[in-house]
């Protein structure tokens, strides 16, 4: 069972990484600390799958991540 999780796990943060990965939302580093100036706009169709996806794919990893420190 731990190697089934361990190996989802590995798999899910892979997936995770692209998925941040795809996210353009700012131009570089200055706009991580409000340097950014430019016109917030809202998540619309391809942005807005890629977000909740990522939102779940989060949610599993760490619940993969929970359930395999139980089990150890």
């Amino acid at each position: 069972m731990q190697t089934l999780l361990t190996i989802a796990q590995m798999i899910l943060g892979i997936v995770l990484i692209i998925a941040i990965m795809l996210q353009q939302k700012g131009a570089g580093l200055g706009s991580a600390f409000g340097g950014g100036g430019g016109i917030e706009s809202t998540r619309r169709g391809s942005d807005l799958m890629l977000f909740r996806a990522t939102i779940g794919i989060s949610i599993t990893f760490f619940i993969i991540s929970l359930a395999l420190v139980i089990l150890s």
